[in-house]
């Protein structure tokens, strides 16, 4: 096949790469350039899309020996990654800015340009598994990436290609330096590559303006505290909330809801963030059908979140309700829903609300 490699800079990508090389494909390298002033990226090896990672992709190209391009991708990243996730923040919500990156710019731009140029598929360095068309968990649990491919769909996956799904990320490393790839040491990203002083709030204070409001409390309706602007906290939070008056029994308070048309931060004792009913929308079937709904199955509702038992419905909307087994807490809508049958990947939907069944009195 003739293959296009996503190389990020990092040692997945590389290696990923490089099987595909050792596979016998024509292999094409590619690094996207997604910030139109490339300094405001953070420096170093915490972001994935840093002022560094151009010039390790392309060092490990040159290693492999395969043809090396730079895609300049910054407008369409600003528009569905960047200004989506201001978006988001400010309705209320807490997006998830690398699985909108994988849905819009890796598995949507990159792969449409591609297929344009005649390439049959893309090879990524994601730790995930596709076996006949089926997405997968990764063999390491704890590098697994499926929750964040979960929005890609079948015509997706079936040009999409991850060779490191079945590889632990200790063995990527030590395939990567016995391949003389100076990537083999790179840190792990784990920071968002947009932001380039971690500061998540002041970036968005920056882009929506400072908007002081009430924090509440769920119980009395009694203000506690003020804020900058609902848009710097998400639904589970504990830390700098900056109340002025403890609980009675000492315990903290945690972010139950945000209302931004009101601007107001609604918190609450821990287990008022106990939900076990999962409202979401636009659903996406990586089989490309809808299963036979209910079904029984397992759900993970954030990127490194728990998987509870589960079972999902339809609802009148054509979107899904998931009744988890057991609760969960700090469910927060923005985030995915990804329907899990064992290690296979179902599908996704976007998270609306979450709700507490009622006890029965």
């Amino acid at each position: 096949m003739r293959v296009l490699a996503a190389m990020s800079g990092g040692v997945d990508s590389a290696v990923a790469a490089a099987r595909a090389v050792d596979a016998g494909h024509d292999v094409t390298g590619v690094h996207l350039a997604l910030s139109t002033s490339p300094a405001t990226l953070r420096t170093g090896a915490r972001g994935c899309c840093t002022v560094e990672d151009s010039h390790d992709a392309r060092r490990a190209a040159d290693v492999l020996g395969i043809p090396f391009y730079i895609w300049n991708l910054a407008e369409r990243f600003r528009a569905d990654v960047i200004d989506d996730f201001v978006d988001e923040y400010a309705a209320g919500r807490t997006p998830n800015p690398c699985l909108r990156c994988n849905e819009k710019i890796k598995f949507a731009a990159v792969l449409d340009k591609a297929l344009a140029l005649g390439f049959d598929a893309v090879v990524t360095g994601h730790h995930a598994r596709l076996e006949n068309g089926r997405l997968r968990r990764s063999v390491d649990a704890g590098k697994d990436q499926s929750y964040v491919l979960a929005v890609c769909t079948r015509e997706q996956l079936a040009h999409a290609v991850f060779p490191l799904g079945d590889t632990t990320k200790s063995d990527v490393r030590a395939e990567a330096a016995r391949r003389g790839l100076a990537v083999a040491d790179k840190p792990d990203s784990h920071d968002i590559c947009f932001i380039a002083d971690g500061d998540t709030r002041g970036f968005l204070e920056r882009r929506l303006g400072r908007q002081d409001g009430p924090i509440v409390d769920a119980a009395t309706g009694d203000e506690l505290g003020r804020h900058g602007g609902s848009f710097g906290y998400t639904v589970g939070q504990r830390r700098g909330l900056n109340l002025g008056r403890p609980t009675p029994d000492g315990q903290p308070r945690y972010v139950l809801s945000i209302r931004p048309v009101d601007n107001t931060v609604v918190v609450g004792p821990r287990e008022m963030l106990q939900a076990d009913v999962i409202r979401a929308s636009a659903p996406v079937w990586t089989s490309g059908e809808a299963p036979a709904l209910p079904l029984d199955c397992q759900v993970q509702l954030r990127a490194h979140g728990m998987t509870s038992d589960a079972v999902i419905e339809a609802d009148a909307a054509g979107g899904l309700v998931a009744r988890l087994v057991q609760p969960q807490s700090g469910v927060a809508a923005g985030q995915a829903l990804v329907v899990y049958a064992g290690d296979e990947v179902v599908g996704s939907a976007t998270i609306t609300a979450a709700e507490r069944t009622p006890v029965a009195t």
